[in-house]
């Protein structure tokens, strides 16, 4: 095709005209990187304005499947003439199974081919088509339909990396034609028998090769009622399985329902998990089936599990040691608040906790909005947090319990430990270093110079929330924000600067992630609020984020093992064994309960 064609149209026309119609869910990523990444924080609703950075369309829909298949050819695999070559090669290709396809190229020399389906297609079925091309055509990335939750790609009239736009390589026109007037079910049919033996060759090669999920390295415990194993968790999510385990799709998804059913979730929970695109991978499952018969063929699975696991009811029943609700909360009394306290010296301690909140407000104004600053902020936060939960001034947590409570490393937390302390008229001080398997014992101090302002601040309502799950991805300018607005009025920007400490531009970016998650909304005051509706435990679910909170925990928790197998063969003194609340039960629980903050599980932990 000539390239000429392309002054006929702008980059804004062609994006308004096909992504929409390419992508397989309203979404789109934004790249604020240069290209280089495109970051769940940054995914928008799909518009038909053209986005002023990288856009990338999402490939899946909540139910798991895509309304067009995507190859994307990259020139950095073997330079331009090979993906010229690649790309005549599987237009010869298309031609001959009688589909229609549309046709880009990037300012680097790659090029894209969207082959527009009138029936949608599962993920794996997607999945295999591309792989089973990938086998034929050297430069062909094959990413893009391996990741049913990640998988995007940039669509005509996005902008590129290197400048420039995605550009057509035919007319708008026909282009859009093609949009319009899909691929019929025949055309697809007849693309899968052309290269069956090539797709039966990759489903082979799967079987041979190690299934390495993204939680991998997370725990994977027998879970108790209310916890699905983290295993099954991704497999609902993903779509991904070991083929050597399970046969099928059919075999994955009800080994999925059964789960949920044996973990004490509802079917209205798998249900609304499905719908709201939670878990598009078990979606994915049932997209075989004509849209008015997935949720009766779930419900016949449901049933199934049902009573599959009454035939089972002594294998499957939970240990009594092991607390039957999910939403319930550990014992978080440190060992050394005793039940026998009274309530007034533990009213006292918690009325100080909320008078150095008042300081900690009145201090962050030196804590720039640097990634520095706001890490310091979130450990402050943290102890705050802690002492709380134990109603007490001291904290006697190691740095690996703040880390996950914050989202930082270890290592960072104890240099900010340090420089927090070392401050002139510190909001913490070090009273006992660590020793042995205990960590170091601090104490929330109130600075004389900020005493009396904070004794007649007016005390915040809510609790101190350290970095909560679903932050670790939205990023902390985000939680600083919704930090702001869940306990207080409507709000405008201005305000929201002013609260959070905040350049506007940070707090900008921070309510346009929000925004896009619908965390928070404006009314016609031009005033901000939270969105109550929207759940952050089920968002932190969505975006996987618990996967990484668990693999951290599994980490910390064998540096502690490390460190106590040390002490017994080198110290001269008998090692302290771990005591029933000393470490978070993580595999009682395969994930924290709704609302929990990172906190919470983290608290529960030794040095």
């Amino acid at each position: 095709m000539s390239r000429n064609l392309s002054s006929s149209y702008s980059p804004a026309e062609a994006w308004a005209a096909l992504a929409p119609v390419l992508a397989g869910q309203p979404r789109v990523r934004l790249s604020k990187d240069s290209g280089k990444t495109y970051p769940q924080r940054y995914e928008r609703n799909l518009t038909e304005t053209l986005p002023s950075f990288p856009a990338a369309v999402r490939i899946f829909g909540k139910d798991g499947t895509c309304a067009a298949i995507f190859l994307d050819f990259d020139s950095s695999v073997a330079g331009v003439d090979w993906v010229q070559a690649d790309v005549r090669a599987v237009q010869t290709w298309l031609h001959s199974v009688g589909a229609r396809w549309i046709e880009d190229y990037s300012p680097n020399g790659g090029r894209h081919v969207y082959i527009p389906l009138a029936q949608r297609v599962t993920f794996s079925e997607a999945r295999d088509l591309v792989e089973a091309l990938g086998t034929r055509y050297r430069t062909l990335d094959k990413t893009p339909h391996q990741n049913l939750l990640h998988g995007c790609m940039r669509t005509p009239g996005s902008p590129h990396k290197r400048g420039g736009h995605q550009q057509l390589a035919m007319s708008l026109s026909m282009a859009y034609d093609i949009a319009r007037r899909p691929n019929s079910a025949a055309v697809w049919t007849a693309m899968t028998k052309d290269i069956a033996a090539e797709i039966k060759a990759v489903r082979a090669l799967r079987q041979e090769e190690t299934f390495t999920p993204a939680a991998a390295n997370a725990p994977v415990i027998d879970q108790p009622v209310g916890r699905m194993s983290r295993a099954m968790q991704v497999l609902a999510q993903t779509g991904l399985y070991d083929t050597n385990q399970y046969a099928s799709d059919s075999d994955a998804r009800q080994a999925v329902i059964v789960s949920a059913a044996a973990a004490g979730l509802e079917l209205v929970d798998v249900e609304r998990r499905m719908l709201q695109g939670t878990w598009p991978g078990l979606a994915s499952f049932y997209a075989r089936y004509a849209a008015r018969h997935r949720l009766p063929s779930l419900r016949r699975d449901w049933t199934s599990a049902l009573s599959y696991l009454s035939k089972n009811k002594a294998k499957n029943a939970p240990n009594n040691n092991v607390r039957r609700s999910p939403t319930s909360r550990p014992n978080t009394q440190a060992a050394g608040i005793k039940s026998s306290s009274s309530n007034s010296n533990i009213d006292a301690e918690h009325r100080f906790i909320r008078t150095w909140r008042s300081a900690l407000r009145i201090r962050e104004a030196r804590y720039q909005e640097s990634r520095t600053g706001m890490a310091r902020r979130m450990v402050l936060r943290a102890l705050g947090e802690a002492a709380h939960m134990t109603a007490s001034r001291f904290i006697e947590f190691g740095v690996r319990s703040i880390a996950v409570a914050t989202g930082l490393d270890h290592t960072t937390v104890g240099l900010h430990l340090r420089e927090l302390r070392a401050e002139k008229d510190p909001l913490v001080a070090l009273v006992e270093e660590a020793r042995g398997t205990k960590g170091d014992l601090y104490m929330l101090t109130v600075p004389e110079e900020l005493k009396i302002a904070a004794e007649d601040a007016t005390w915040r309502k809510g609790k101190v929330h350290a970095l909560r799950p679903v932050f670790r991805e939205l990023g902390l300018p985000a939680a600083f924000v919704y930090e702001a607005l869940e306990h207080s009025p409507p709000m405008p920007t201005s305000e929201i600067v002013r609260a959070t400490r905040l350049s506007r531009s940070a707090v900008h970016e921070a309510l346009e992630v929000l925004t896009a998650w619908n965390l928070v909304a404006r009314d016609d005051g031009r005033a901000w609020s939270v969105v109550t509706t929207t759940s952050l435990s089920q968002l932190a679910e969505q975006f996987g984020v618990l996967e990484g909170v668990a693999a951290q925990v599994q980490r910390y928790r064998t540096d502690r093992i490390i460190w106590r197998e040390w002490l017994a063969k080198n110290v001269n003194t008998v090692v302290e064994l771990l005591s029933p609340g000393e470490d978070y039960p993580w595999e009682m629980f395969e994930g924290p309960p709704d609302e929990w903050s990172l906190s919470d599980m983290a608290f529960r932990q030794s040095a």
